[in-house]
């Protein structure tokens, strides 16, 4: 039986302080790793014990190592923060050199080349210095990364200090069509952000039950971010997709920080528009937002060389004005509402010797989003039934670090987090919903409990255990790593009661009389109204489970010469979730990856490699096969007959597919606010008609998994320069999505000139189980009325391929003066699912949706300039081409008088496409986008600087109406009949403006 009972809190708790105190006892962490490679400059041979220091004067770090027999020294345990300077010493018949400035990657291996010349041609007393913020190449392995930097962060035009907004400027990533408001903004690999696996210093930051992240670090408290989108290491996993790593910021010796301000004034300089925006959340805005967003951070040192301390602590702050509007109540009002967004974050470093560090992070989260009523264009939604998504995040991360020799590295990490996603919290909790109609029939308000419930809360706890060590030409790294994760949610319908009233002439004159507007609520309509609808939850209970994820690897990266690096890795995940309803899960996800690397010259580089990379189970996938279900005989019996028929695994245990989930009952003859409680009504629980139910999968949920190729050229012109190109396919399979068990007939609907139509009642005769009129069902002469309509059960059977070409130009500045970094990709990305909620058109015919992705796009264009003319002035514009995306269209329910031809019941998504039509069968127009940041830096007092600063985004009002953050519902992907219609655009031109104080 699957596992209903939930962990308490204090086991949880227990469990993670008795970890908290063995990782104190012995536990090792590296962050950053530096593999520094000496050769001779004249004869270009590697020199072996030759002596290398790296020095962080902010952070006061200090270590050595001698060169092995290949000339290559490894630094497995520096903090990523800072500038290093690297120093080889001077030799019988070579001087030392020296390179300063530095910057490590967060993933992966930094390589530095230090060439020693020959005494002859030494200089500066025998000592070569060079600035080393130099292009770098990868000369070690085939990861496809990007890392964006702490100053890149800071001079791009990005709204409302959202790091995340940076990143759809990468090669491989674009903004992403939202599933969901609150979904990740970008797409990598032409995949849903949901796939993405989100890390903060590499520990986890997922909100496992759809896959967002549980804490968006803002711009003060990161020091940069990486993405790895094909053919990384497999030290990373627990996705099918990309990987993206915040790397969090450390205090100094310097005291430093900043106080800043920032503003969205809004309508008031904004250009205007016809169409909605979103606010940082996605959710939609319009007319009267204004975000207004402050912060201070403070970095220094506690006790000098030994104790440092980051903090930042940043709000954000949103006025929203909505519509309210129906005229037969004489109401039309402003109603405003607001949005917090409060993030906290802290961080210790403790320097116990040059090879023993202790690290605490902490990050704490809330985000209030008001839904105050009204609507962007007017709407009946009074404000007794507002509501707010308030969610509640945090995240407790440990890390201790120290080597046991030069060639051994440890690392253990430990961190426990917390997420709250409560999506709709009533303003009036305990109150009945209540639709309100014009004699007409026409509504006219909504009063009282928003309708629905959804409130998950999940704690999780997560052990790492990595190992490093060098030996020779071979370089390896193994590690173990354990995620648990336990899940509630309160979710279903309003247990309070649901009611659809109609009032008679005289009820809506009395009620207009009183001038009660906005005010008006569920005690101001007559007792006496007719009711016309009432239902009620019958299971306001929460439930849930623990989610395990283990994951095993082992990797080795052989250096074969000095020009060819081999690396073989194998990486083992297993996730309890895959039991589904079955017994046993997912056992065989072994994952091997190799890659190569070749130098090709002084200045090119050659990298290739294969991959095989497992995603975790959304929990959501079982959850949902859990709220939407019922355990009534009648629904087993409906069940049991399509075992019988062969839909559904005949050896099924029907007890551990089905579950007792959230079900409203239905009651008529009913009065005003006198409906029949869950208690009277939990009878009709088995006898209960539902249009959908599902089961859990009884054969269980097999990992998504993708093969990732790359073929990448690598060149380096200039010491400040690099131009590389990748070519890379994904091929994504076991997607999930949704089967019906009991489907109707397929119908075929290609002619355009010959629509054909089916009612609802000739669909449901084709059914398995035929459904019957008055919704009942007769299985063996027995008539069955607690079943469903459509059943439904989560299936792997979704596919995405992704092919793209990305060819990248970068430049660093020179003297501080120009830089820029230009990007094209040429891709193509087809899929037949979008979500996991995807079902087919008709009667599960999954082949027919594979087709164009909605993220997908041809050709996309990013070109950033950083340019400082003057000392302390900085102006980045940064420009964005992309090539339309495809879009649906659906019958069209006022030409052909219904938009469900097929009569399946379903009438938004997924819809009845037009006849002759096919899923993302047309293309919207290209997209073009010129945003600008200009800052500059007043000096003050030493180091400090008063910063001004001004961005504008979309500086020239192009209207966009493909290639920007949108939900798929409000998108222009989706079209009824033959008339385009422009259902939203990007935002117009916008202002924001900012003033900053740091030293």
């Amino acid at each position: 039986m699957h596992q209903q009972s939930l962990p308490t809190l204090r086991t949880f708790w227990a469990s993670g302080l008795l970890t908290l105190l063995l990782l104190l006892a012995a536990s090792g962490y590296a962050q950053a790793q530096l593999e520094v490679q000496v050769v001779d400059l004249l004869l270009r041979q590697p020199q072996p014990f030759v002596t290398v220091r790296v020095l962080n004067a902010a952070a006061q770090f200090e270590a050595s190592a001698q060169t092995n027999e290949a000339g290559k020294a490894v630094f497995a345990e520096l903090p990523p923060a800072g500038r290093y300077r690297v120093v080889a010493e001077s030799q019988a018949n070579l001087a030392g050199t020296e390179v300063s400035s530095v910057s490590l990657l967060t993933s992966g291996i930094t390589t530095v080349l230090l060439e020693l010349p020959s005494r002859r041609e030494s200089i500066l007393d025998e000592v070569v210095v060079s600035d080393r913020r130099t292009a770098q190449l990868n000369v070690k392995d085939a990861q496809v990364s990007y890392y964006v930097t702490k100053k890149e962060i800071q001079a791009l035009p990005i709204e409302g200090r959202d790091i995340t907004r940076s990143l759809y400027r990468l090669p491989n990533l674009t903004l992403a069509t939202l599933g969901y408001a609150e979904a990740p903004n970008v797409s990598i690999n032409g995949l849903n952000g949901t796939y993405t696996n989100y890390m903060i210093d590499g520990l986890d930051n997922n909100e496992r039950f759809l896959g967002n992240m549980k804490f968006n670090t803002p711009v003060g408290f990161a020091e940069g971010i990486t993405v790895l989108t094909n053919n990384y290491s497999v030290e990373y996993g627990n996705t099918s997709n990309g990987v993206v790593n915040v790397t969090s910021r450390s205090g100094s010796n310097d005291f430093s920080g900043e106080v800043f301000y920032l503003t969205r004034p809004g309508s008031i300089l904004d250009a205007s528009s016809a169409y909605a925006t979103l606010d940082l959340s996605g959710n939609q805005v319009k007319d009267g937002f204004q975000r207004h967003q402050l912060g201070v951070a403070l970095g220094g040192a506690l006790k000098k060389n030994k104790t440092f301390y980051y903090l930042n602590f940043e709000q954000t702050l949103d006025k929203k004005d909505n519509l309210l509007n129906s005229p037969l109540l004489g109401v039309n009002e402003i109603v405003t509402g607001r949005n917090e967004f409060s993030y906290a974050s802290g961080k210790i470093d403790q320097l116990w010797s040059t090879r023993f560090k202790s690290t605490v992070r902490v990050n704490v989260g809330r985000f209030d989003i008001d839904r105050q009523g009204g609507g962007l264009e007017g709407g009946v939604n009074f404000p007794s039934s507002a509501s707010a998504q308030r969610n509640r995040t945090y995240l407790i991360a440990l890390k201790n670090s120290y080597s046991l020799t030069d060639q051994l590295t440890l690392e253990t990490n430990y961190q426990h987090s917390y997420f709250r996603w409560n999506y709709r919290e009533p303003v009036n909790p305990n109150s009945p919903s209540v639709t309100v109609q014009a004699p007409t029939g026409a509504g006219i308000a909504v009063l009282g409990q928003s309708g629905s419930i959804f409130d998950s809360q999940e704690y999780s706890h997560q052990l790492q255990q990595k190992l490093f060590y060098s030996a020779g030409r071979h370089s390896l790294k193994a590690g173990v790593e354990f995620m648990s994760s336990a899940f509630s949610l309160l979710g279903g319908g309003n247990p309070n009661g649901t009611y659809t009233v109609r009032l008679t002439d005289a009820q809506l004159e009395e009620i207009r009389s009183r001038n009660l507007g906005g005010a008006l609520d569920v005690g101001d309509i007559p007792r006496d109204v007719r009711v016309i609808t009432y239902d009620v939850e019958l299971r306001p209970t929460t439930f849930g489970t623990t989610q395990n994820v283990f994951n095993i690897y082992v990797e080795d990266n052989f250096e074969v010469n000095n020009r060819l690096n081999l690396n073989f890795g194998l990486r083992y995940d297993y996730d309890n979730l895959s039991k589904g309803g079955g017994t046993r899960g997912d056992l065989n996800n072994l994952a091997p990856r190799a890659s190569f690397n070749l130098k090709v010259g002084g200045r090119g580089v050659i990298r290739g490699g294969y991959g095989l990379f497992y995603d975790k189970i959304k929990y959501s996938a079982y959850s949902d096969a859990l709220q939407f279900n019922s355990s009534s005989a009648d629904y087993q019996r409906q069940l049991s007959e399509l075992q019988r028929l062969g839909l559904l695994d005949p050896a099924a245990d029907l007890n551990r597919i089905t579950f007792p989930g959230n079900i409203r009952a239905t009651a008529t003859n009913v009065s005003y606010l006198n409906g029949p409680q869950a208690e009277q009504l939990q009878a009709r629980r088995e006898r209960q008609f539902t249009n959908n139910l599902r089961v859990l999968n009884p054969n269980g949920f097999r990992n998504p998994y993708s093969h990732q190729f790359s073929l990448g050229y690598q060149y380096k012109p200039t010491e400040k320069t690099l131009f590389y190109v990748d070519f890379v396919h994904t091929a994504t399979n076991d997607l999930y999505m949704i089967r019906n068990l009991n489907p109707a007939a397929p119908f075929p609907n290609n002619d355009p000139n010959e629509p054909k139509k089916r009612t609802v009642a000739e669909a449901d005769a084709t059914r398995p189980v035929p459904i019957l009129p008055g919704n009942i069902a007769i299985v063996n002469g027995d008539t069955l009325r607690g079943i469903s309509r459509n059943v439904y059960v989560t299936t792997p059977e979704g596919k995405a391929r992704y092919w793209a070409a990305n060819f990248v130009f970068h430049k660093l500045p020179e003297g501080g003066k120009l830089g820029y970094r230009f990007n094209y990709a040429l891709a193509l990305v087809k899929s037949n699912t979008s979500s996991l909620n995807t079902r087919a058109q008709d009667s599960n015919n999954f082949e027919a949706e594979y087709s164009y992705d909605e993220q997908d796009r041809r050709h996309v264009l990013n070109g950033m300039l950083f340019y400082s003319p003057v000392r302390n002035l900085t102006i980045t514009p940064a420009f964005l081409l992309q090539s339309g995306q495809p879009y649906t269209i659906l019958a069209d329910a006022q030409a052909l008088g219904t938009s469900d031809l097929n009569g399946d019941s379903e009438f938004f998504w997924p819809a009845d496409y037009s006849p002759g039509e096919k899923r993302h069968g047309r293309r919207l127009p290209w997209a073009k986008t010129l945003d600008l940041s200009v800052k500059y830096a007043l000096p003050v007092v030493g180091k400090s600087r008063l910063e001004l600063s001004a961005d504008v985004f979309n500086v020239l009002n192009t209207t966009n109406i493909s290639g920007y953050n949108v939900t798929r519902g409000a998108s222009n992907q989706i079209q009824y009949g033959s008339t385009f219609v422009v259902r939203s655009a990007a935002p117009p031109r916008q202002f924001q403006f900012g003033v900053r104080y740091f030293w």
